[in-house]
C-alpha cells in the first residue's frame, strides 16, 4: 500500500445553476447569454442608489421544483440576505442571497457508480443573484461587464459524502440530469450556467475527524473537475506527510499545469456579516403552490431507472447512465417497445448514439424501429457489436433500412466454424509472440489473436466464436 493509499478524501460540493428565468431576480433585464458588454443591465442590477429589487417569483417556482426534485423540505417561509464583500464584479457591494433560512433542505440524490449505490446528502439549496463577468485584458488591464450582475441562480450544497473523483462526476452528472428534466436550467457548463465549487479535505482511512479542507472554485468541466481532485488530494497528503498544516483557502485550479494555486485565505460566515434584505419581504411558498409545483414534475431519473432495470432486465448502473440524458431515456422507451432485446438496445444507445449527441443533446434522427432491428440482428448473432455500432453512425440521420444496408453491403456476422478456424490458424503464425504469451498465462494477449482476424474479416467475424477457437488451438 503506497503512502497515499493511506489516506482518503472527503469532498462536498457548492453547485451554482443558472435559473432559466426569461429576465432577471430582481429586475426585468433579460438574461440571454453572448449578448454584447453590458446592454443587459440597469440601475437595479447594477445597484445604483434609490433602485429598488422586486423578486421574481418564477425564479422561486424553478428553486421549489428543483428541491422537490432533489427530496429536499420547502420551507412555507425563507428569507433573502444580504451576502457583504466588495470585489469589482459586484456594484452593490453585497449579493442578495440567503443564509440561515433557505428555501430548501435536507435532501439527497442517489448515485450510482461500478461500486454500486450511495446516498450523497444535499444540506440546502438557496436562490441568489449572480456577480458580473471580470474581462482581462494583457498589456491594458481588466473591465467589468454587469450582464451577468442579478441573473438568478440556484446554489445546491451537498453534505460531505463523496470519497473519490468518480463518486463526485456521478453526481454531479445525476443532480444535472434531474435538474435538466424539470426544465429549470439549462445547465451548459461551457456557457457557465452550471459551475461547481469542489470542497475537500483528507484524513487517514478510519478516522473519524475531518481534515482541513480547502476550496477549488468555479470548475466547470468534468474533465478538469477529476484533475483537480487529483492534484489537490496528492498535495494535501504529500503535505501532511512532510509535517506541513494544510491551509484552509480558496484555490484555482490552472488548466495548463493542472494544479491547484491559492487565490485567498478562506473566509467564514461571519466575514461577509449576513443581515436580512431590508428592500425584499420574506419568500412564502403556500401548500397550493407546492402541490402545483410538485404536478409539474415529470418522472425522474430514479424512477425511469428503476422501471428499466425492473421491466426489460437492464443493470442498475445501465439504467443509470441510460436515464441520464432525457432525449436518450425517452428514444430508449420507443425501442424498447420494438425489439426483443431491450439490453441491447439500451447498450447500442448509449454507447452508439449518445455520443453523437454532443454535450447539449437534441433528438435521435435514427427512427427508433431502425435501431430496434439493428439490436435484433445483433441478438439474432446476425451481426456483432462492432457492426452494430457502425449502422448506428452510417445510417444516424440517412433513413436507409438497416436490413437492406446489412444485405446491400455484405455486414453479416460470419459465423462459419471451419473458415474462422483457417484464419486463426495463419493468425498464430503471422503473431507467434501474441500466442506464446497467452501459453504463458498472458490472457489478454487473445484480444491481439482475435483482433487480427477481425481485420482479415473486414470486422465481420463472430468474436464469441474466434475466442472460443483460439482458447481450443492454444489448449
Amino acid at each position: 500500500m503506497s503512502v497515499r493509499d493511506r489516506y482518503e478524501m472527503v469532498i462536498g460540493l457548492e453547485v451554482h445553476c443558472e435559473l432559466k428565468t426569461a429576465s432577471k431576480i430582481f429586475c426585468s433585464c433579460p438574461t440571454a447569454f453572448g449578448a454584447e458588454p453590458n446592454t443587459q443591465c440597469c440601475p437595479v442590477c447594477t445597484g445604483l442608489p434609490g433602485a429598488l429589487p422586486v423578486l421574481n417569483r418564477q425564479a422561486v417556482a424553478y428553486a421549489v421544483k428543483a428541491g422537490l426534485a432533489t427530496n429536499c423540505r420547502i420551507a412555507s417561509h425563507s428569507r433573502q440576505d444580504r451576502k457583504n464583500y466588495f470585489y469589482p464584479d459586484l456594484p452593490k457591494g453585497y449579493q442578495i442571497s440567503q443564509f440561515d433560512r433557505p428555501l430548501c433542505e435536507n435532501g439527497f440524490l442517489e448515485i450510482e457508480t461500478e461500486a454500486g449505490s450511495k446516498r450523497i446528502g444535499i444540506t440546502r439549496i438557496h436562490i441568489e443573484e449572480d456577480a458580473g463577468k471580470l474581462v482581462h485584458i494583457e498589456g491594458q488591464g481588466t473591465l467589468v461587464d454587469c450582464n451577468r450582475c442579478g441573473v438568478p441562480l440556484i446554489e445546491i450544497v451537498s453534505e460531505p459524502d463523496l470519497r473519490s473523483a468518480e463518486e463526485t462526476k456521478a453526481y454531479l452528472r445525476k443532480l444535472r440530469a434531474v435538474l435538466l428534466y424539470t426544465g429549470v436550467s439549462d445547465c451548459r457548463m461551457n456557457e457557465g450556467s452550471m459551475r461547481c465549487d469542489v470542497n475537500l479535505s483528507v484524513r487517514r482511512r478510519g478516522e473519524e475527524t475531518l481534515g482541513t479542507r480547502t476550496e477549488m472554485k468555479n470548475l466547470n468541466s468534468f474533465q478538469f473537475i477529476s484533475r483537480a481532485i487529483a492534484f489537490e488530494f496528492a498535495r494535501q497528503v504529500d503535505a501532511l506527510e512532510a509535517g506541513e498544516p494544510v491551509v484552509q483557502e480558496t484555490r484555482r485550479f490552472d488548466q495548463a499545469s493542472g494544479r491547484t494555486l491559492p487565490m485567498r485565505r478562506k473566509e467564514d460566515a461571519d466575514d461577509y456579516r449576513y443581515f436580512p434584505d431590508p428592500d425584499l419581504p420574506p419568500i412564502a411558498v403556500s401548500r397550493e403552490e407546492l402541490d402545483a409545483l410538485r404536478g409539474e414534475i415529470p418522472a425522474l431519473p430514479d424512477e425511469r431507472k428503476r422501471r428499466y432495470v425492473g421491466r426489460w432486465g437492464l443493470t442498475p448502473f445501465a439504467a443509470e447512465l441510460l436515464t441520464l440524458r432525457r432525449e436518450a431515456a425517452d428514444y430508449f422507451e420507443e425501442t424498447a417497445a420494438l425489439t426483443r432485446f431491450p439490453a441491447l438496445a439500451a447498450n447500442l444507445i448509449q454507447s452508439a448514439a449518445v455520443p453523437l449527441l454532443g454535450q447539449d443533446g437534441g433528438s435521435i434522427p435514427l427512427p427508433p424501429a431502425h435501431m430496434a432491428q439493428i439490436a435484433d440482428l445483433l441478438g439474432e448473432g446476425g451481426i456483432n457489436s462492432g457492426t452494430a455500432r457502425r449502422l448506428v453512425r452510417e445510417l444516424w440521420d440517412t433513413g436507409r433500412d438497416p436490413l437492406e444496408t446489412v444485405r446491400a453491403e455484405g455486414l453479416g456476422q460470419l459465423s462459419d466454424r471451419e473458415a474462422l478456424t483457417a484464419l486463426a490458424r495463419e493468425a498464430l503464425v503471422e503473431l507467434p509472440r501474441a500466442a506464446g504469451d497467452y501459453r504463458n498465462g498472458r490472457t489478454a494477449a487473445l484480444q491481439s489473436l482475435v483482433g487480427r482476424v477481425m481485420r482479415k474479416t473486414a470486422g465481420r467475424g463472430n468474436p464469441a466464436l474466434l475466442q472460443e477457437i483460439f482458447r481450443s488451438l492454444l489448449g
